[in-house]
């Protein structure tokens, strides 16, 4: 088995995507298609960057299932562990686009969604103790079978005597619509977190979490559960990370937002480049920062993830130039 930088695990899905920037979808008249989900998205965000990169999920026996593996091949991503699921259809999304920060979700998930039956009995253990990074998020904790499957993939990166060497995330990716409730995402939250290195959320993710919405307060009490690197995502008052007694403020970058959806994304891929690459926590956030704002200057997701060049002219010029046309 080849080396793997990165395995994610969790969702996945068909976006599709307005063409008609500002429109409501019933007004909408076409759209374009792309890969979607968060872990996926982290992914490919990681490849663009040069990362070896795999992800656990499950798709419909479908032609959407089949457009998700092209599309992974596609990124070099590795789809080894991306496997269909009888019954159940590929999940599609849908967004309206009222750019600067309005972007209404529509995720078509019924009756259930694949990436939600992860089963334990079907995890390459050895393969997920050994990569260097391991990266999973809050929604694969809200449904059996894929809430057991992603805990006893936490535990056996926790438990392994190299697991000092490596970095285990918790993307906290709390939305409510996937959970019977906030207490129940609470609890499951908790119980992960104790296996994780680094756990990154926004302000109202980390409320769910750890019941503290100050970004500090939040820092120190996701710490205080026992992960090494917490970061808080602030929108426009930027991102914080806190790292031992460090405590580093990071401002965003400007961009005239086009689709806020998947910069999230890209910054995980980039925070994963980051860590591997061994960066100081300025740097680390830095560059983390730089890549959202380029998908969020864009229309895609997936599809927009930016290389280390790309990243890079962000960072010289100080901020997005919007690509021509897109509105």
């Amino acid at each position: 088995m080849t080396h793997l930088e990165l395995i994610t695990m969790g969702r996945v899905g068909v976006d599709l995507y307005p063409e008609q920037v500002g429109r409501h979808l019933e007004d909408v008249t076409s759209f374009a298609k792309f890969l979607g989900g968060s872990s996926t998205n982290v992914a490919v965000a990681a490849a663009r960057l040069g990362r070896s990169a795999a992800t656990i999920t499950r798709t419909g026996d479908d032609p959407f299932g089949r457009f998700v593996h092209a599309a992974l091949r596609d990124f070099g991503v590795d789809d080894r562990w991306v496997s269909p699921v009888a019954g159940l259809p590929t999940p599609v999304t849908f967004c309206e686009i009222f750019p600067p920060d309005d972007f209404p979700l529509y995720f078509y998930r019924e009756p259930k969604a694949p990436d939600l039956e992860i089963d334990v009995a079907e995890l390459d253990f050895d393969a997920i103790r050994a990569a260097d990074v391991f990266w999973v998020t809050g929604t694969g904790l809200s449904q059996e079978p894929s809430r057991t499957a992603h805990l006893a993939a936490l535990e056996a990166r926790s438990t392994d005597p190299q697991a000092g060497e490596r970095i285990t995330v918790l993307d906290l990716d709390y939305r409510p619509m996937f959970w019977e409730s906030a207490a129940v995402a609470t609890g499951q939250m908790r119980a992960a977190l104790p296996h994780v290195t680094v756990a990154v959320g926004n302000r109202e993710e980390c409320e769910v979490a750890v019941g503290e919405t100050e970004p500090e307060m939040a820092a120190r009490a996701l710490r205080a559960a026992g992960v090494e690197l917490a970061v808080v995502k602030q929108g426009p008052a930027g991102v914080l990370g806190v790292r031992g007694e460090e405590s580093i403020l990071v401002p965003p970058v400007a961009v005239d937002v086009v689709n806020g959806l998947g910069a999230g994304d890209a910054f995980g891929g980039a925070l994963v480049h980051g860590l591997l690459s061994g960066w100081d926590l300025r740097r680390l956030l830095t560059f983390a920062n730089a890549a959202g704002a380029y998908v969020a200057g864009q229309l895609s997701c997936a599809d927009a993830m930016p290389t280390v060049d790309q990243v890079s002219a962000v960072l010289a010029a100080g901020s997005v130039t919007t690509p021509g046309g897109v509105r």
